[in-house]
């Protein structure tokens, strides 16, 4: 008895051990997890900071740009004349669209006759009787009344398809001349037809009345037309570059960007081959500038254009006015009178590296190349420098020739190349 009683003693410490035990495991195991989360997250909070401190120590070769630019206003100058009638009071009916060109001489828009709208609708309704007497000549049409019948509809249809002005006229003058044929046709065969003359007759009265009211404005030169007159056009010409300063130019209190409203009273016609943008700048490029140098220029389209100084005047306080030929984007520029825009002294394409990979040593300029863990010091030429980056290109054999390297040094001389990684901050002791 004493046997079994101990045998359930030890069974229940056994079991009581068991349970302890059981009990002690989960408590270890969330420590254990907790600890490692917090190695973790202490690892993870380290890498995000050393990346955000120096993201890497290595850099991917690239094709790139680097610019040397500057944001300015510019004031649009062209070389325009506006054209202005005497009927200007009467309305004004576009013969040329806005940004279309014409020749010297060329009629580019009209004036409204003074009773233009009473004419046109007498022309209206004579149109209607003369189509309602045709209709009753059908009857006793010969042969050749129904082939200017034919050139009649095929005239017509053909007009609907047109767009440009003087073939318009001409299409109906045509048409107008076999109407008179068939009138005559028809005029000389019956009563109706006699009628039908009668009504043409004195349709060709109000349209010469109509005619001969209008006022038509030919283009004094050949260009572009426009009808966004400001009334700068006297004001601002090439002409007058050599007076021109900034207090005159902020003196004409332009708005920035604004648009040129268009008119109904007169029109100018534009010179389509160049225009000009005067803008003041006190940059060390601006005060190095020289008349005939070339730079860019880009406009709010993001276009970028090619420009060339042709006028430098220097005011009082330092600043300097320089004037921009341009020869592009004319028609662009037609919409404004003062524009922002970005001035480019230079540009540079090729391979783009940060300015903190390269290192000069006796003058000369290296990379270090990292390729699988091996690291290769890679003579550079740069060809342009900006704030963070360079442009850089290998050197030729006659450049290496020149700089004093043996034929072994060349035959052994590695080039830069595209997407070649290369170190940031490099140690060129590092290197072997």
């Amino acid at each position: 008895m004493e046997v079994e009683k101990n045998k359930g003693n030890i069974t229940d410490r056994i079991s009581n051990r068991k349970k302890t035990n059981k009990k002690e495991i989960p408590k270890n195991k969330k420590i254990i997890m907790y600890l490692v989360s917090l190695v973790v997250i202490a690892y993870v909070i380290y890498t995000i900071y050393l990346l955000i401190k120096e993201p890497t120590n290595v850099f991917t070769v690239e094709e790139g740009k680097l610019y040397n630019e500057e944001t300015n206003i510019g004031y649009v100058i062209r070389n325009e004349k506006v054209v202005k009638g005497e009927n200007y009071k009467n309305g004004m009916e576009q013969i040329k669209s806005e940004g279309e060109r014409a020749a010297k001489d060329e009629n580019i828009f009209r004036y409204y006759s003074a009773n233009e709208e009473s004419l046109k609708q007498k022309i209206s309704e004579l149109d209607q009787k003369i189509q309602e007497a045709m209709q009753n000549t059908e009857g006793i049409l010969p042969s050749d009344m129904k082939a200017l019948e034919s050139q009649i509809d095929e005239k017509v249809e053909n007009l609907n398809q047109l767009t440009d002005s003087a073939k318009l006229e001409e299409y109906k003058k045509e048409i107008s001349s076999y109407v008179n044929k068939k009138a005559k046709i028809a005029g000389d065969l019956s009563p109706q037809g006699l009628y039908l003359k009668q009504l043409i007759d004195e349709r060709k009265n109000y349209e010469t009345e109509l005619n001969s009211g209008a006022e038509y404005v030919k283009a004094p030169m050949s260009g572009i037309v426009s009808y966004k007159v400001d009334g700068l056009e006297d004001k601002l010409t090439p002409d007058m570059f050599s007076s021109l300063s900034k207090k005159y130019l902020e003196s004409l209190d332009l708005k920035t960007g604004k648009i040129v409203a268009s008119n109904n009273e007169a029109g100018k016609v534009i010179d389509n081959f160049c225009c000009y943008i005067a803008t003041i700048s006190d940059s060390e490029d601006a005060k190095n500038a020289e008349v005939g140098q070339k730079v860019s220029v880009r406009l709010s389209n993001n276009a970028e254009i090619s420009a060339e100084i042709t006028n430098i005047i220097k005011e009082d306080n330092e600043e300097i006015l320089l004037i921009l030929k341009i020869n592009e984007q004319i028609e662009e520029l037609i919409n404004y009178r003062k524009i922002s825009f970005e001035l480019i002294w230079w540009s540079k394409t090729g391979l783009k590296i940060p300015n903190q990979s390269i290192v000069t040593e006796n003058y000369l300029n290296y990379v270090v190349r990292n390729r699988a863990g091996y690291l290769s010091k890679l003579l550079v030429k740069v060809t342009k420098t900006g704030d963070k980056y360079s442009i850089v290109e290998p050197y030729d054999t006659e450049e290496l020739k020149e700089l004093g390297f043996s034929n072994s040094e060349i035959i052994s001389y590695k080039k830069i190349t595209l997407y070649d990684e290369i170190l940031l901050n490099p140690d060129l002791s590092e290197v072997e």
